[in-house]
């Protein structure tokens, strides 16, 4: 089945994933992260986007964004690729495609779960048994969230802002966040919107989407995609 188009849209989160091809490692050494990072920021600033949380896995990133016009998160996600891509090729004197394709995206209700998201993210080491506790692990955006690391890349959105007056009330509430499990029913709906360009968020948030796009947000009733678990993430 033919990939739905992406929802380009303005001032509205999205939760991004990019895999190495064939599931293949992306990151190598520190500084590929430390690299990818460094761009990150800077394409971000370039293209007017928001950066809230990410991961930088071994084999896969995950972002969760918010651009400031339609087209932002593309030229974003472009530029990094391209520039990475050559980065790594010459730094391992490799050839060929390092990324899995298209970028997949969804748009996020940050009503009811732009904040399970950014635990999602933060939370994909854990999940992974690499660590622990998410804390431990350097490459993400949980020590600038939880724990007020400086990370200049971080633009926190409003929703993450409303969990205190203070940073570090702020700081805490989001720490209590991570207490609660998320369930699995939470945890595929996230994969499935991710992967199918679906749209996460309540029903109100997708009437709300299906208005002003004019296109499903939903898998219809009839189809497969609902038991697939072909592209399934940890």
């Amino acid at each position: 089945m033919a990939r739905l188009p992406r929802f380009n849209l303005p001032n509205i989160p999205q939760h991004i994933i990019q895999r190495g091809n064939n599931r293949q490692a992306c990151f190598f050494s520190e500084q590929d992260n430390t690299v990818y990072l460094d761009k990150l920021n800077e394409y971000s600033l370039q293209h007017e986007v928001a950066i809230h949380s990410y991961v930088l896995m071994t084999n896969h990133v995950h972002l969760l964004l918010t651009p400031s016009t339609p087209q932002g998160a593309s030229l974003l996600m472009q530029s990094l690729g391209r520039y990475y891509v050559r980065y790594i090729n010459q730094k391992y004197n490799r050839s060929g495609t390092l990324w899995e394709g298209r970028y997949r995206s969804t748009i996020v209700d940050d009503e009811s779960y732009l904040l399970t998201v950014y635990r999602y993210i933060e939370l994909n080491p854990v999940r992974a048994k690499m660590v622990i506790n998410p804390a431990e692990y350097p490459w993400s955006s949980y020590r600038k969230n939880a724990m007020g690391k400086a990370i200049k890349l971080i633009n926190p959105h409003s929703c993450y802002q409303g969990l205190g007056n203070n940073e570090k009330n702020r700081q805490e509430s989001y720490q209590s966040l991570f207490k609660q499990i998320i369930p699995d029913f939470q945890l595929q709906e996230i994969r499935d919107a991710t992967n199918k360009a679906w749209v996460l968020g309540s029903k109100k948030f997708k009437k709300q989407i299906e208005d002003q796009t004019g296109r499903c947000t939903s898998p219809s009733r009839h189809g497969g995609d609902r038991k697939s678990h072909e592209f399934k993430l940890r």
